[in-house]
């Protein structure tokens, strides 16, 4: 079985420099971060990081609590208006968005990290690798309908969430925030504005927390924020990761069951987990906490599975590595070849920190894995759908978001001195 990884399953809700003062010596190997809040915030604790080569940090004044609150015991929110900001990576929707996309992709110095002294190459190394990489992305992009999904298919979660928080008395208007393609987060935060939204609520759409995805997403927004006197007023708070919830865990599991239900041995298939890889230097040098929420994640998958007399073997992998650099092992190639060496004949490829179809899991796994896995030597090959709008998934989104609701708070910090930061 997998090591169990070595962090707590708490809650966490956070708010955009919330009275928050940073200290930070970067002659340490380890940012201090000193959070005071205003009324209303229960409970504060200290964040540490690994501080890498960019000096990254989370921008964000951190609450940790572990109890999940009873949803059917929270107060209605009377005359504030609330909104929700799904955040998601973005993709191209035509084979003629594919060149810009990757150039934002490869414009966000938390996908490539340049010294500081070699800042001012970000775009033009941007223009260079998505010129040379569109051809092989266009191809894959055309083989599953001509673009991306992600965007119908995070504004049909969109319109879900909206749904179940009405039925649970908690009336809002969902946002949906692109970090690379359209609808931009820029564009949502407008939306948001122009709308009148006086509580928010950020949810990013990825399980794990990675700087590469929620974290730069988060940057983003921070700076956004920053550079505005409305969303410096307003009051907000963010959910920087979720895949410890019961109801996420439970749908996974569902799917999983599902799946291993259509073949002919159930027992004997290897559950094979596919995370988004990330360099090694994320989490070795600047303390991306991501390898070890996701190999947390797994494991509650899995002692889930074990309640309902599931006990397959498993393994997790990391997947869609680029450049020459190391990346998270093991890698999800290599691990489908060394199982059909170990003799593997049934595999379930479960997609582990997606939550809608996109080109990773339509392409890479549905089509490049499993011709791999089949010539490997594994004989029957499955596939666990992405959660979608799974109705249990939903659900408890929209418990999360009104968990979070207690700790909405406004930024502490005036246009002018953001200015000065």
């Amino acid at each position: 079985l997998l090591p169990r990884a070595m962090c707590t399953a708490q809650r966490m809700y956070c708010g955009f420099g919330l009275q928050m003062e940073a200290r930070v010596n970067y002659n340490l190997s380890k940012t201090f971060l000193v959070a005071g809040f205003s009324p209303g915030w229960s409970e504060t604790r200290s964040l540490f990081l690994k501080q890498p080569a960019n000096n990254y940090s989370l921008p964000l004044g951190a609450l940790l609590t572990s109890k999940t609150q009873d949803v059917s015991t929270m107060p209605l929110i009377g005359d504030e208006k609330i909104g929700v900001l799904l955040l998601n990576l973005g993709g191209p929707e035509t084979l003629d968005d594919v060149q810009p996309f990757l150039f934002n992709l490869f414009a966000d110095p938390d996908i490539i990290r340049l010294p500081r002294l070699f800042n001012f190459l970000q775009k033009p190394l941007a223009q260079l690798i998505s010129v040379l990489r569109a051809p092989k992305s266009k191809e894959g992009y055309a083989s599953i309908g001509g673009g991306s999904p992600l965007r119908q298919m995070t504004d049909a979660q969109a319109e879900e969430l909206r749904k179940s928080l009405c039925a649970k008395n908690v009336p809002a208007k969902v946002y949906v925030g692109m970090r690379y393609w359209h609808p931009f987060t820029e564009e949502a935060i407008e939306q948001i504005k122009s709308d009148g939204i006086t509580k928010l609520v950020v949810l990013p759409l990825y399980p794990q927390f990675s700087i590469s995805t929620s974290g730069s997403s988060l940057r983003l927004l921070e700076s956004i924020f920053r550079e505005d006197e409305y969303l410096v007023n307003m009051q907000h708070t963010v959910i920087p990761s979720w895949y410890q919830r019961e109801g996420y865990i439970k749908a996974m599991a569902d799917l999983i069951e599902k799946e291993l239900g259509y073949f002919d041995c159930p027992d004997k298939v290897m559950i094979f987990f596919s995370a988004h890889g990330v360099p090694l230097a994320y989490v070795e040098d600047a303390g991306d906490p991501y390898k070890a929420e996701m190999e947390e994640c797994v494991d509650l998958i899995m002692e889930e599975l074990e309640k309902r007399r599931i006990i397959n073997a498993y393994t997790l992998a990391y997947q869609s590595r680029v450049g020459p650099v190391e990346w998270l092992k093991p890698y999800t190639d290599d691990t489908i070849v060394e199982l059909g060496k170990k003799g593997v004949k049934r595999l379930l490829a479960v997609p582990i920190s997606f939550v809608s179809e996109h080109i990773e899991t339509l392409e890479e796994i549905d089509v490049e894995y499993k011709e791999l896995a089949l010539k490997s030597g594994i004989e029957k090959w499955g596939r666990v759908p992405a959660l979608g709008c799974e109705p249990t998934f939903i659900s408890d989104l929209a418990d999360a978001v009104i968990e979070s609701l207690p700790y909405v708070g406004a930024m502490a910090v005036s246009n002018l001195e953001a200015r000065q930061v």
